[in-house]
């Protein structure tokens, strides 16, 4: 019971030392993410014959981690580019990319966070170390800030990364339906799409968004569907935007290849439906096993016990 008690105000300790990390991360990546926007302005406004007036009283008007925080947390992730394994930031930066450049943050500035959350966890590991206590409690209090450090960024990351995936993959199929509609009314793919863009908002359509983007400036169609399928990852999207290659590089129409996405991608929502239904007895398993039947038991068979032992009891 020392034991539980003492592990139970450690796990608080660790857990409002955590939130104070997550405050400062926060605290820090507003920061960065407001100097990055004052950077791209004043690279807009570079060059222009006018003085901006009040540049001063503008600067002392931003938040302090804008002002002080941010510049500094950008130069420190430019210096550690140096010192990072070779594939590691372009790994971080595929991530960020499929994450959608969540506080539109880069690999230095991520791996800069990680740093920090990693070196507060250590510094709480420190402050909730007891030498007093036993190797067991000592090695949770000691091993769970430092992990919480280490691993809390990237399984931030990942999570971002599989949301965003599943909200892509969720809205698909109608996004298909209504564009094969558009273009079968008579609308080319590229207005087609837009009007859908309108229409569904979602991740799927900002990035469909960026891809007329593309196109607009001069990229190439075939060329903007790569950036788009290396952006987003999934194998049903690569599949519809291999179709639509080959159907532009061999002169098929695209409304009936769109049509025949739509069709694929309906099935493959149908049996994605069925897989997790299938695959729900066999969830529901542990929780009978563990925890209902032996509830059952207890109130069925409780008073049939009692009442044997008390028969037995009496002879």
């Amino acid at each position: 019971m020392n034991f539980l008690g003492s592990l139970g105000g450690g796990l608080l300790a660790v857990g409002s030392v955590f939130l104070l990390v997550l405050f400062v991360i926060l605290w820090v990546g507003a920061g960065v993410t407001r100097a990055r926007e004052d950077m791209a302005d004043r690279l807009a406004h570079y060059g222009r014959d006018q003085v901006v007036m009040g540049a001063r009283e503008d600067q002392l008007a931003k938040p302090l981690a804008a002002r002080t925080v941010g510049p500094l947390f950008l130069k420190f992730s430019s210096f550690l580019k140096r010192f990072t394994p070779a594939g590691y930031l372009e790994k971080i930066q595929h991530k960020l990319l499929l994450a959608g450049n969540p506080g539109n943050l880069d690999a230095p500035a991520f791996v800069v966070i990680k740093l920090l959350t990693t070196a507060l966890g250590l510094f709480a590991a420190f402050y909730l170390l007891d030498f007093g206590a036993d190797t067991l409690q000592r090695t949770v209090l000691f091993g769970m800030p430092i992990a919480l450090g280490f691993f809390g960024p990237n399984a931030w990351l990942q999570r971002k990364v599989d949301d965003r995936s599943k909200a892509m993959l969720r809205a698909l199929p109608d996004l298909l339906d209504l564009l094969v509609i558009s273009v079968e009314a008579g609308l080319g793919f590229d207005s087609a799409l837009a009007r859908v863009i309108a229409t569904v908002p979602g991740p799927l359509s900002e990035e469909f968004f960026r891809m007329l983007q593309e196109t607009r400036v001069g990229v190439s169609r075939r060329d903007a569907m790569r950036h788009l399928m290396d952006r987003t990852d999934l194998d049903e999207l690569r599949s519809f935007i291999l179709a639509m290659i080959q159907a532009e590089a061999f002169g098929v129409t695209i409304a009936r290849v769109l049509r025949v996405q739509a069709d694929e991608m309906r099935v493959k929502r149908r049996q994605r439906a069925q897989e997790k239904a299938f695959a729900a007895p066999v969830k529901l398993v542990f929780p009978l096993v563990f925890c209902i039947f032996p509830s059952l038991f207890i109130v069925l068979l409780g008073p049939a016990a009692i009442q044997i032992s008390g028969a037995f009891g009496g002879l």
